[in-house]
């Protein structure tokens, strides 16, 4: 590494605020930025804009053309939601549509054929209520259904126009904006709306000379959110980062009709209230429309991105909000011509996230906390009980796990920068915390990280669609978060691979070891594609032929009489839910607390916290090893199956002593136990990584305690002893 290397400037987005010129131009300095932004309810003022800075400026195209809006309704985005369910009490019953919805946040269309996309169901037999057999009442906003049966539930899916954009909306109550405008998002996917997007977005291009990249917030669609009328009680009805619900209108179901050959129909959407949440294995009519949508998110963002290189600006993408249709994983990202990727991170996997996206050539974090008066969840942040020192500090521990794996161009900050003026303790960490990025990230350059000598798959129903993520930011009771957060800053070369490539494929070159995790009938899991029988073989023979497998929760969980988990020959671990009362179960040896002697749990120094667990657990026989055990069940077993091995894991939460565990597993998995050693630390609550080209080793404390570790060097012997403050970060030269 050079020793000219400048750590104080470079590689820094800061959010500038006009009527702040003086805090905005400090805080450049003091910060090393060498770009100054806007953000949603800020403004940049001539003295910031001309004061030598690149400008990023922030553009939400949907949400740009609000006097066109309000005079054309029905060209505003809609999507259909299903009413909450009514039980008949006679032979007529009446539903109100928006009963329980926000309705500052959605209109019922009626002015798009109802009779044509509508369906009303009798949810407790399952069947479509003929459309002959109900009525609808525009003025009262209800739907009346002849020939109901006591008893029985009745929903009507319909369509709404959204007459408040999401993060407007949001972005509004949470800053407590009074009486500012509430932003409605057009529909794109209208010839009429795309000449005047278009037009509107030249025009702005010619005003904003001085703007040098466009940061798009973020193309046309909004991750699905529904609110809820009580919002203390249910705000969110429904909230997925990642599904399409918000991209549907009629024009785009004709449309797909006329390209695919069949029509959709609103219970494609709907799925019986669950929508089509990423967390669920998706159908392929719902895959189909992904693609379709996927395509005009291109062929139109084409269209804008070259406009904007017309005039010699950079164009630029934020990988949240209106991203759906996006897809930065795909394989047709690049088609876009983007410059650079934005994304906005809270932890290691979405640091991970961002780096694995191809196609644009720069790739940006914006960290948190965002500049707001509160957080996500509405705790204090920037205001009076509020730490956002403490705040950006675990944030950016958290995040350095997956940037010391992997390549990220520059960080960032959003929001309103005048909330940090009284907070002169968090104005210097983030002076510190931009210089270590500096340092991470001149490791990376011509470099990779050195990685174990095999590699993993993680195996669900989206693949590398969905690498390093599930759903959005982190959601509490899914497992396969806390894997992936684990997997983020592991020495590890971590492939995601779906069902369609495992049977279209094969195992992919080079992979020893596979992971699947999560609940019964979750994308996760797998859900009904396990019903293929070539991925059941597939996945047996991997094993069977010396590969490794790791089962956490319920991994290829799909019941048939006898068994519920699919391969659960080859893991030697299956789960009963209450039919097998009188089977008997193999009486395995109980392991000593907290664990029993194994390589895998040779750091595990306290009982295994596994979060949310897996019951009704059972072992098949004698060739399975239980590791842990909790009331008779297994929480942690190994077993040879032919000339590979299988772990399972009743759960997993994202801890230090978890994460090893993990580690070790992958490694035994593989058999490739005999090769670990290798850039280990041997303290848990530290990480090291080896940069080979710069000769560096870089150790990270992930604990807000100071801590010693010794790191074994290449040959598994020779170590290095380093002692590291709280959260500390060493740099040796080897």
């Amino acid at each position: 590494m050079s020793h000219t290397l400048d750590l104080s400037h470079g590689d820094f987005t800061l959010p500038g605020e006009a009527g702040y010129e003086q805090l905005t131009l400090r805080l450049a300095k003091k910060w090393g930025a060498d770009t100054i932004r806007d953000s949603d309810g800020t403004q940049l003022s001539p003295e910031i804009v001309q004061s030598g800075y690149a400008i990023y400026s922030t553009l939400c195209l949907v949400r740009s053309v609000q006097p066109w809006a309000r005079v054309n309704r029905d060209k505003l985005q809609q999507n259909f939601l299903m009413s909450f369910p009514v039980v008949a009490e006679k032979a007529k019953t009446t539903i109100t549509l928006l009963a329980g919805f926000y309705t500052e946040q959605f209109v019922v269309n009626f002015g798009d054929s109802p009779k044509r996309w509508w369906q009303v169901f009798d949810r407790t037999t399952g069947k479509e209520v003929a459309k002959t057999k109900w009525s609808f009442n525009a003025k009262k906003g209800t739907v009346t259904i002849d020939g109901t049966v006591p008893g029985h539930r009745y929903t009507v899916n319909f369509l709404a126009f959204r007459i408040w954009e999401e993060i407007s909306m949001y972005n509004h109550l949470t800053n407590n904006w009074g009486d500012r405008e509430h932003l409605a998002a057009v529909d794109p996917m209208q010839p009429e709306t795309q000449k005047v997007l278009l037009a509107y977005l030249d025009r702005w291009l010619r005003e904003h000379p001085d703007t040098k990249v466009v940061r798009f917030t973020s193309m046309f669609y909004n991750f699905s959110w529904f609110w809820g009328a009580d919002h203390a009680k249910l705000r969110d009805i429904y909230s997925d980062w990642g599904d399409y619900e918000m991209t549907v209108s009629p024009r785009a179901l004709t449309l797909f009709e006329k390209k695919y050959g069949y029509r959709l129909t609103s219970e494609d959407f709907v799925n019986g209230g669950l929508y089509n949440s990423t967390h669920n294995a998706p159908s392929r009519r719902y895959r189909d429309y992904m693609d379709f949508v996927h395509d005009f998110v291109i062929e139109f963002g084409r269209q804008c991105i070259d406009l904007v290189h017309q005039y010699q600006k950079l164009a630029y993408v934020f990988y949240d909000d209106h991203w759906v249709g996006v897809e930065p994983s795909s394989p047709r990202f690049k088609e876009f011509g983007f410059d650079g990727l934005i994304k906005c991170v809270f932890n290691a996997f979405e640091v991970r996230l961002c780096a694995h996206s191809t196609g644009a050539k720069t790739r940006e974090l914006r960290l948190h906390p965002y500049l707001f008066p509160t957080g996500l969840k509405g705790e204090p942040t920037f205001k009076a009980g509020g730490n956002p020192t403490l705040d950006a500090k675990n944030f950016w521990i958290d995040a350095r796990r997956g940037l010391v794996r992997a390549p990220i161009d520059r960080i960032g900050l959003g929001g309103y920068l005048s909330l940090v003026e009284p907070f002169p303790d968090f104005q210097d960490y983030i002076e510190g915390l931009a210089q270590e990025f500096r340092l991470l990230k001149s490791f990376h350059r011509g470099d990779r990280p050195w990685s174990a000598p095999f590699k993993v798959a993680v195996l669900t129903a989206w693949g590398d669609l969905r690498a390093w993520t599930c759903s959005g930011h982190f959601t509490p009771g899914v497992a396969l978060y806390d894997v992936l957060e684990s997997l983020a800053g592991l020495a590890l070369d971590v492939q995601f691979i779906s069902f369609d490539d495992l049977v279209a494929k094969g195992v992919p070159k080079g992979v020893q070891a596979i992971i699947n995790c999560g609940r019964a009938g979750t994308a996760w899991s797998g859900g009904h594609y396990w019903d293929d029988p070539r991925v059941e073989a597939i996945l047996t023979q991997f094993v069977q032929k010396g590969g490794g497998l790791v089962g956490i929760g319920e991994p290829s969980a799909r019941p048939t009489p006898g068994q519920q988990f699919k391969l659960a020959r080859v893991l030697g671990v299956d789960r009963e839910t209450g039919e097998r009362v009188a089977n008997g179960k193999y009486r395995f040896a109980v392991p000593p607390a907290p664990v029993a002697p194994h390589f895998i749990t040779a750091d595990v120094t306290a009982p295994l916290d596994l979060a949310k667990e897996t019951d009704g657990l059972f072992v098949l026989g004698g060739d399975t090893q239980v590791l842990a055990e909790r009331d008779g069940a297994p929480r942690l077993a190994v077993h040879a199956f032919g000339r590979g091995r299988s772990i399972y894991l009743s759960g997993f939460k994202f801890t230090f002593e978890n994460t090893r565990l993990l580690h070790r597993a992958l490694f035994w998995a593989a058999s490739r136990d005999a090769a670990w050693g290798a850039w280990q630390s041997g303290n848990v609550k530290t990480e090291a990584t080896y940069f080979a080209k710069a000769g560096k080793l870089v150790v990270i404390n992930n604990a807000g305690t100071d801590e010693r570790t010794t790191v074994t060097l290449a040959d598994g012997r020779t170590a290095k002893s380093v002692s590291l403050e709280a959260h500390g970060i060493a740099i040796l030269d080897v």
